[in-house]
Protein backbone atom coordinates (compact mmCIF):
# COMPACT_ATOMS: atom_id res chain seq x y z
CA UNK A 1 0.00 0.00 0.00
CA UNK A 2 1.51 3.52 -0.79
CA UNK A 3 -1.29 6.26 0.03
CA UNK A 4 1.46 9.15 -0.37
CA UNK A 5 1.67 7.87 -4.00
CA UNK A 6 -1.96 7.56 -4.43
CA UNK A 7 -2.78 11.14 -3.34
CA UNK A 8 0.15 12.33 -5.95
CA UNK A 9 -1.60 10.66 -8.94
CA UNK A 10 -4.93 11.92 -7.60
CA UNK A 11 -3.51 15.36 -7.74
CA UNK A 12 -1.48 15.19 -11.07
CA UNK A 13 -4.86 13.70 -12.49
CA UNK A 14 -6.65 17.05 -11.13
CA UNK A 15 -4.14 19.00 -12.61
CA UNK A 16 -3.61 17.92 -15.86
CA UNK A 17 -7.67 17.69 -16.19
CA UNK A 18 -7.41 21.14 -15.44
CA UNK A 19 -5.25 21.79 -17.78
CA UNK A 20 -6.88 20.56 -20.88
CA UNK A 21 -9.87 22.36 -19.67
CA UNK A 22 -7.83 25.15 -19.78
CA UNK A 23 -6.45 24.57 -23.18
CA UNK A 24 -9.86 23.99 -24.62
CA UNK A 25 -11.20 27.55 -23.09
CA UNK A 26 -8.95 29.54 -24.66
CA UNK A 27 -9.26 27.64 -27.98
CA UNK A 28 -5.14 26.59 -27.80
CA UNK A 29 -6.11 22.88 -27.53
CA UNK A 30 -4.48 21.13 -30.60
CA UNK A 31 -5.14 16.74 -31.29
CA UNK A 32 -0.99 16.49 -30.35
CA UNK A 33 -1.72 18.24 -27.46
CA UNK A 34 -5.06 16.10 -26.78
CA UNK A 35 -3.65 12.65 -27.39
CA UNK A 36 -0.93 13.59 -25.12
CA UNK A 37 -2.76 14.82 -22.26
CA UNK A 38 -5.62 11.66 -22.77
CA UNK A 39 -2.14 9.34 -23.08
CA UNK A 40 -0.96 10.47 -19.71
CA UNK A 41 -4.47 10.74 -17.97
CA UNK A 42 -4.80 6.66 -19.04
CA UNK A 43 -1.27 6.01 -17.37
CA UNK A 44 -1.70 8.11 -14.53
CA UNK A 45 -5.43 6.22 -14.07
CA UNK A 46 -3.78 2.64 -14.10
CA UNK A 47 -1.07 3.57 -11.93
CA UNK A 48 -3.95 4.43 -9.36
CA UNK A 49 -5.74 1.23 -10.40
CA UNK A 50 -2.82 -0.94 -9.18
CA UNK A 51 -2.09 1.48 -6.41
CA UNK A 52 -5.98 0.80 -5.40
CA UNK A 53 -5.67 -2.86 -5.50
CA UNK A 54 -2.41 -2.80 -3.25
CA UNK A 55 -4.02 -0.83 -0.85
CA UNK A 56 -7.10 -3.33 -0.86
CA UNK A 57 -4.91 -6.08 -0.55
CA UNK A 58 -3.12 -4.60 1.86
CA UNK A 59 -5.52 -4.12 4.20
CA UNK A 60 -7.06 -7.18 3.86
CA UNK A 61 -3.85 -8.53 5.35
CA UNK A 62 -4.06 -6.38 7.65
CA UNK A 63 -7.28 -7.11 8.94
CA UNK A 64 -6.81 -10.91 8.86
CA UNK A 65 -3.67 -10.60 10.64
CA UNK A 66 -5.95 -8.67 13.76
CA UNK A 67 -8.26 -11.29 13.39
CA UNK A 68 -5.56 -14.07 14.01
CA UNK A 69 -4.24 -11.63 16.89
CA UNK A 70 -7.73 -11.49 18.61
CA UNK A 71 -8.24 -15.22 18.54
CA UNK A 72 -4.85 -16.29 20.00
CA UNK A 73 -1.71 -15.64 21.71
CA UNK A 74 -0.58 -11.87 20.38
CA UNK A 75 2.79 -12.34 19.09
CA UNK A 76 2.14 -10.78 15.86
CA UNK A 77 3.91 -8.78 14.17
CA UNK A 78 3.65 -6.19 10.62
CA UNK A 79 6.55 -5.31 8.50
CA UNK A 80 7.05 -1.51 7.58
CA UNK A 81 6.90 -0.56 3.73
CA UNK A 82 8.38 2.04 1.43
CA UNK A 83 5.13 4.70 2.37
CA UNK A 84 6.00 6.63 4.92
CA UNK A 85 2.21 7.43 5.99
CA UNK A 86 1.21 4.13 6.15
CA UNK A 87 4.73 2.96 8.03
CA UNK A 88 2.91 5.27 10.43
CA UNK A 89 0.19 3.39 11.24
CA UNK A 90 1.73 0.24 11.00
CA UNK A 91 4.02 1.41 13.63
CA UNK A 92 0.75 2.64 15.90
CA UNK A 93 -0.85 -0.92 14.99
CA UNK A 94 2.73 -2.88 16.35
CA UNK A 95 3.09 -0.52 19.70
CA UNK A 96 -0.34 -1.87 20.16
CA UNK A 97 -0.01 -5.54 19.72
CA UNK A 98 3.37 -4.94 22.33
CA UNK A 99 1.25 -3.58 25.19
CA UNK A 100 -1.45 -6.09 24.46
CA UNK A 101 0.95 -8.64 24.88
CA UNK A 102 2.06 -7.23 28.00
CA UNK A 103 -1.03 -7.19 29.08
CA UNK A 104 -2.17 -10.88 28.47
CA UNK A 105 1.40 -11.67 30.33
CA UNK A 106 0.67 -9.94 33.09
CA UNK A 107 -2.64 -11.48 33.20
CA UNK A 108 -1.28 -15.09 32.69
CA UNK A 109 1.28 -13.94 35.94
CA UNK A 110 -1.53 -12.41 38.32
CA UNK A 111 -3.62 -15.68 37.44
CA UNK A 112 -1.06 -18.01 38.27
CA UNK A 113 -0.10 -15.86 41.44
CA UNK A 114 -3.49 -15.85 42.61
CA UNK A 115 -3.61 -19.75 42.04
CA UNK A 116 -0.11 -19.86 44.23
CA UNK A 117 -2.26 -17.53 46.89
CA UNK A 118 -5.39 -19.61 47.45
CA UNK A 119 -3.29 -22.90 47.53
CA UNK A 120 -1.32 -21.21 49.97
CA UNK A 121 -3.88 -19.26 52.01
CA UNK A 122 -6.15 -22.53 51.84
CA UNK A 123 -3.41 -24.42 53.60
CA UNK A 124 -2.67 -21.67 55.96
CA UNK A 125 -6.42 -21.86 57.09
CA UNK A 126 -6.92 -25.22 57.36
CA UNK A 127 -3.84 -26.01 59.48
CA UNK A 128 -4.98 -23.58 62.60
CA UNK A 129 -8.56 -24.54 62.12
CA UNK A 130 -7.68 -28.41 62.08
CA UNK A 131 -5.75 -27.83 65.10
CA UNK A 132 -8.60 -25.35 67.27
CA UNK A 133 -11.03 -28.30 65.81
CA UNK A 134 -8.60 -30.74 67.78
CA UNK A 135 -7.89 -28.95 71.05
CA UNK A 136 -11.91 -28.10 71.24
CA UNK A 137 -12.67 -32.11 70.85
CA UNK A 138 -9.87 -32.88 73.04
CA UNK A 139 -11.40 -30.50 76.03
CA UNK A 140 -14.95 -31.53 74.76
CA UNK A 141 -13.82 -35.03 76.06
CA UNK A 142 -12.37 -33.95 78.96
CA UNK A 143 -8.72 -35.65 78.07
CA UNK A 144 -6.63 -33.42 79.79
CA UNK A 145 -5.18 -34.51 82.97
CA UNK A 146 -5.48 -31.07 85.47
CA UNK A 147 -6.74 -27.65 85.80
CA UNK A 148 -2.86 -26.68 84.87
CA UNK A 149 -3.62 -28.80 81.27
CA UNK A 150 -6.66 -27.10 80.49
CA UNK A 151 -5.09 -24.06 81.16
CA UNK A 152 -2.64 -24.62 78.66
CA UNK A 153 -5.03 -25.94 76.10
CA UNK A 154 -6.68 -22.97 76.53
CA UNK A 155 -3.99 -20.63 75.44
CA UNK A 156 -2.72 -22.88 72.80
CA UNK A 157 -6.65 -22.46 71.43
CA UNK A 158 -5.99 -18.55 71.89
CA UNK A 159 -3.05 -18.39 70.15
CA UNK A 160 -4.32 -20.52 67.29
CA UNK A 161 -7.61 -18.54 67.10
CA UNK A 162 -5.57 -14.95 66.90
CA UNK A 163 -3.26 -16.35 64.27
CA UNK A 164 -6.50 -16.81 61.96
CA UNK A 165 -8.03 -13.77 62.86
CA UNK A 166 -4.79 -11.73 61.75
CA UNK A 167 -4.60 -13.99 58.62
CA UNK A 168 -8.18 -13.29 57.52
CA UNK A 169 -7.22 -9.54 58.58
CA UNK A 170 -4.62 -9.63 55.78
CA UNK A 171 -6.65 -11.36 53.13
CA UNK A 172 -9.59 -8.16 54.03
CA UNK A 173 -7.04 -5.95 53.61
CA UNK A 174 -5.55 -7.18 50.17
CA UNK A 175 -8.96 -7.94 48.57
CA UNK A 176 -9.67 -4.15 49.55
CA UNK A 177 -6.11 -3.07 48.17
CA UNK A 178 -7.37 -4.93 45.32
CA UNK A 179 -10.53 -3.62 44.40
CA UNK A 180 -9.20 0.01 45.51
CA UNK A 181 -11.68 0.33 48.93
CA UNK A 182 -8.57 1.15 50.82
CA UNK A 183 -8.23 5.34 50.06
CA UNK A 184 -5.36 6.82 52.37
CA UNK A 185 -5.77 9.90 54.04
CA UNK A 186 -2.68 11.66 53.85
CA UNK A 187 -1.60 14.00 57.22
CA UNK A 188 1.79 15.70 58.17
CA UNK A 189 3.45 13.05 60.33
CA UNK A 190 6.61 12.87 62.72
CA UNK A 191 8.21 9.94 61.35
CA UNK A 192 10.16 9.02 64.42
CA UNK A 193 7.23 9.34 67.13
CA UNK A 194 5.52 6.75 65.02
CA UNK A 195 8.26 4.35 64.40
CA UNK A 196 8.59 4.56 68.47
CA UNK A 197 4.79 3.95 68.78
CA UNK A 198 5.29 0.85 66.79
CA UNK A 199 8.37 -0.35 68.87
CA UNK A 200 6.80 0.77 72.51
CA UNK A 201 3.81 -2.36 71.29
CA UNK A 202 6.53 -4.71 70.00
CA UNK A 203 8.90 -4.42 73.06
CA UNK A 204 6.95 -7.58 74.95
CA UNK A 205 7.68 -9.37 71.61
CA UNK A 206 11.30 -8.15 71.60
CA UNK A 207 11.90 -9.50 75.38
CA UNK A 208 10.05 -13.00 74.68
CA UNK A 209 12.56 -13.87 72.16
CA UNK A 210 15.74 -12.14 73.57
CA UNK A 211 16.09 -9.66 70.94
CA UNK A 212 18.69 -6.71 71.92
CA UNK A 213 17.59 -3.48 70.25
CA UNK A 214 19.52 -0.82 69.24
CA UNK A 215 17.62 2.57 68.47
CA UNK A 216 18.87 5.59 66.34
CA UNK A 217 15.55 8.28 65.79
CA UNK A 218 16.02 12.27 65.70
CA UNK A 219 15.01 13.52 68.75
CA UNK A 220 13.56 16.47 66.00
CA UNK A 221 10.58 15.84 64.41
CA UNK A 222 10.87 14.02 60.94
CA UNK A 223 7.78 15.27 59.25
CA UNK A 224 6.21 13.42 56.11
CA UNK A 225 3.30 12.97 54.61
CA UNK A 226 1.34 9.83 54.58
CA UNK A 227 -1.74 7.96 56.32
CA UNK A 228 -1.37 6.98 59.64
CA UNK A 229 -2.92 3.91 60.58
CA UNK A 230 -1.88 2.48 57.10
CA UNK A 231 1.82 3.76 57.99
CA UNK A 232 1.79 2.48 61.58
CA UNK A 233 0.21 -1.33 59.56
CA UNK A 234 3.59 -1.64 57.51
CA UNK A 235 5.84 -0.26 60.65
CA UNK A 236 4.18 -3.63 62.36
CA UNK A 237 4.41 -5.87 59.45
CA UNK A 238 8.47 -5.42 58.98
CA UNK A 239 9.46 -5.20 62.42
CA UNK A 240 7.49 -8.47 63.29
CA UNK A 241 8.98 -9.79 60.19
CA UNK A 242 12.79 -9.16 61.59
CA UNK A 243 11.93 -10.30 64.81
CA UNK A 244 10.19 -13.10 63.68
CA UNK A 245 12.84 -14.60 61.50
CA UNK A 246 15.71 -12.64 62.43
CA UNK A 247 15.51 -13.26 66.22
CA UNK A 248 18.89 -16.39 65.66
CA UNK A 249 20.70 -12.99 65.47
CA UNK A 250 19.51 -11.65 69.13
CA UNK A 251 19.73 -7.89 67.58
CA UNK A 252 17.41 -6.07 65.66
CA UNK A 253 17.99 -2.44 64.94
CA UNK A 254 15.85 0.85 63.87
CA UNK A 255 17.43 3.69 62.28
CA UNK A 256 15.68 7.12 61.26
CA UNK A 257 18.28 8.87 58.42
CA UNK A 258 18.19 11.50 55.93
CA UNK A 259 18.90 10.38 52.30
CA UNK A 260 18.76 13.38 50.00
CA UNK A 261 14.84 14.65 50.03
CA UNK A 262 13.81 11.88 52.04
CA UNK A 263 13.36 9.93 55.49
CA UNK A 264 14.39 6.76 55.16
CA UNK A 265 13.92 3.95 58.19
CA UNK A 266 16.37 1.11 58.01
CA UNK A 267 15.39 -1.75 60.30
CA UNK A 268 17.52 -4.55 60.37
CA UNK A 269 18.72 -7.84 61.99
CA UNK A 270 21.57 -10.07 61.90
CA UNK A 271 19.63 -13.24 61.57
CA UNK A 272 20.03 -16.01 58.54
CA UNK A 273 19.21 -13.39 56.05
CA UNK A 274 17.54 -13.98 52.93
CA UNK A 275 19.23 -15.52 50.00
CA UNK A 276 19.90 -13.05 47.19
CA UNK A 277 17.93 -14.84 44.29
CA UNK A 278 14.80 -14.93 46.89
CA UNK A 279 15.68 -10.77 47.10
CA UNK A 280 13.56 -10.60 43.95
CA UNK A 281 10.55 -12.03 45.21
CA UNK A 282 9.71 -11.51 49.11
CA UNK A 283 7.14 -8.70 47.93
CA UNK A 284 5.60 -11.14 46.25
CA UNK A 285 2.20 -12.32 47.74
CA UNK A 286 2.02 -15.29 49.78
CA UNK A 287 5.89 -16.06 49.02
CA UNK A 288 8.30 -17.28 51.47
CA UNK A 289 11.85 -17.42 51.37
CA UNK A 290 13.64 -20.85 52.78
CA UNK A 291 14.26 -19.52 55.91
CA UNK A 292 10.32 -18.79 56.42
CA UNK A 293 9.24 -22.60 54.99
CA UNK A 294 11.53 -24.02 57.71
CA UNK A 295 10.37 -21.92 60.53
CA UNK A 296 7.98 -23.45 62.56
CA UNK A 297 6.25 -19.90 63.65
CA UNK A 298 6.42 -18.80 59.92
CA UNK A 299 3.97 -16.35 58.91
CA UNK A 300 1.16 -16.12 55.79
CA UNK A 301 3.48 -14.70 53.28
CA UNK A 302 1.36 -11.41 52.93
CA UNK A 303 2.41 -8.78 55.30
CA UNK A 304 5.52 -7.70 52.89
CA UNK A 305 3.26 -7.82 50.12
CA UNK A 306 0.87 -5.55 52.03
CA UNK A 307 3.44 -3.30 53.85
CA UNK A 308 4.96 -2.84 49.98
CA UNK A 309 1.26 -1.72 48.57
CA UNK A 310 0.25 0.50 51.29
CA UNK A 311 3.76 2.77 51.07
CA UNK A 312 3.72 3.13 47.41
CA UNK A 313 0.03 4.03 47.50
CA UNK A 314 1.88 7.04 49.82
CA UNK A 315 3.88 8.02 47.79
CA UNK A 316 6.92 6.11 49.49
CA UNK A 317 9.00 3.18 48.37
CA UNK A 318 10.61 0.10 50.17
CA UNK A 319 13.60 -2.19 49.51
CA UNK A 320 15.31 -4.52 51.06
CA UNK A 321 18.88 -5.81 51.24
CA UNK A 322 20.45 -8.97 52.89
CA UNK A 323 23.62 -10.39 53.72
CA UNK A 324 23.39 -13.65 56.02
CA UNK A 325 24.36 -13.70 59.72
CA UNK A 326 25.53 -9.71 58.99
CA UNK A 327 22.80 -7.39 57.92
CA UNK A 328 19.33 -7.83 56.71
CA UNK A 329 17.64 -4.35 56.20
CA UNK A 330 14.64 -3.22 55.07
CA UNK A 331 14.90 0.56 54.08
CA UNK A 332 10.85 2.79 54.00
CA UNK A 333 11.38 5.64 52.61
CA UNK A 334 9.02 8.98 52.07
CA UNK A 335 9.60 12.68 50.47
CA UNK A 336 10.82 14.85 53.51
CA UNK A 337 8.15 18.19 54.56
CA UNK A 338 8.27 20.95 55.76
CA UNK A 339 6.08 22.08 59.14
CA UNK A 340 3.41 24.47 57.27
Amino acid sequence: MNLSRTLSLLIVQVALIALYAGLMITGNASPLAGYVLLSMLAALGCLLIMNTLRTRSNLKQLKAGLARAAEGPIKLRFFATEDRLWNEIIYDINELLRRLERMEQEAVRSQASRKSLLSAISHDIRTPLTSIIGYIDAMKDEVFASVQDKQAYLEILAAKSNALKLLVEDLFTLAKLDADEMPQQPELLDYAELAREALIELLPELRRRGLELTVQLPEEPCLIRADQLSLLRVLRNVLDNAALYGSAGKVLGVHLVEAGHCWRLVIWDQGPGIAEAELLHIFERSYRSQSARESAEAGSGLGLAIAKALVEQNGGSIEADSRPWDRTAFAISFPRHEAS
